[in-house]
């Protein structure tokens, strides 16, 4: 059985690009989602970069949501260390009571920042500790059953918003197993536990109110092209501008050239970020097909949740729509 195919926007904003023309992309990719059957889009809490447009995430979620009919919408993840429980079971219910059935929300406790910008977040050192104790209090307040008497959190929809744990190691893989909630692994940038972390996940596994059996979500990174050099070439591009963000710090850095670019991924330090992306599917639609199938066998995945590289909006679109039907997946009229 092929396993669910998702998508994971990474909101960015290119080169020359606008923070609202990068938005407005991400209702369209949304939109070819829902056309090509994908079950949901997820976006992620990142703060104090030039390059991400999505760290009011609920306020994303609430404007794709609007521009979109049936498919499920959520955070890949929200990171709650940075934000009280309640706070956030008061914006993810609010979006559920507008958009019933469409929304779930994924938790982290990394900072989704840096060192100066957790400061300006209010937030310290110590906030992660207390992120299991966090899970559960949120966990209360959608379902109405608050943990802190006479604290509720309005508006409350008419069901709990589902609860995701994200993660990237031995601890999240743990705390979804103990909590009986769904473990989505962020293989698509942290790949070195994944099949560890799945593994410990589906045997200490304990199931809850909101899941019966494991359920494991891997994040794999796609370039699906009608052919194979078009779709290297858009992989070639798009790490490449990807490594550029990484070591300029930005918009503010200095310009570097591909052939320095391509000398620094050949060096140790650029091995190790090339290496970051080392679960990335990239070809014709049966090429990315075949290895997003062999990905999800081997690392027993339940869902695969994709995240399209191609620098052009359009390339990412036609980079959904291609996979989707190579895997596939229903699709909606």
């Amino acid at each position: 059985m092929s396993p669910v195919l998702s998508l994971l926007d990474l909101a960015p904003i290119a080169a020359g690009q606008t923070a609202r023309e990068s938005l407005d992309a991400s209702v369209s990719l949304a939109q070819a989602a829902e056309r090509a059957g994908y079950q949901r889009v997820w976006y992620a809490e990142h703060h104090n970069m030039t390059s991400i447009a999505s760290s009011a995430t609920s306020v994303v979620i609430g404007y794709v949501a609007a521009h979109t009919s049936s498919i499920t919408l959520g955070a890949g993840g929200i990171m709650l260390p940075n934000h009280s429980p309640l706070v956030i079971a008061e914006q993810f219910g609010t979006l559920e009571t507008l958009f019933p059935g469409r929304i779930d929300l994924g938790l982290g406790r990394a900072p989704g920042s840096d060192q100066v910008t957790m400061r300006a977040l209010r937030r310290d050192h110590s906030s992660a500790e207390s992120f299991p104790q966090d899970v559960v209090e949120l966990q209360g307040y959608l379902a109405g059953e608050s943990v802190i008497p006479g604290v509720q959190a309005v508006p409350r929809a008419g069901r709990p918003v589902p609860l995701y744990i994200l993660g990237s190691s031995m601890f999240g893989a743990q705390l979804a197993a103990k909590l009986g909630l769904p473990y989505a692994f962020a293989s698509h940038f942290a790949p070195d536990l994944l099949h560890q972390a799945v593994q410990v996940y589906r045997r200490t596994f304990q199931p809850s109110a909101q899941l019966a059996e494991p359920y494991v979500i891997a994040g794999v990174n796609v370039v699906a092209a009608d052919t194979h050099e078009e779709a290297e070439a858009q992989k070639t591009a798009s790490y490449r501008a990807r490594t550029r963000a990484f070591i300029s710090r930005g918009a503010n850095g200095p310009a570097y050239t591909d052939a320095e670019i391509d000398a620094f991924l050949a060096s140790p330090n650029g091995q190790s970020l090339a290496a970051m992306t080392r679960y990335t599917a990239v070809g014709t639609p049966e090429q990315v097909r075949d290895y997003l199938t062999d990905f999800a066998e081997s690392c027993g995945a339940d869902e695969l949740i994709t995240a399209h590289h191609a620098q052009s909006v359009q390339d990412r679109i036609r980079s959904i729509a291609l996979t989707g039907a190579a895997m596939e997946v229903p699709v909606t009229a």
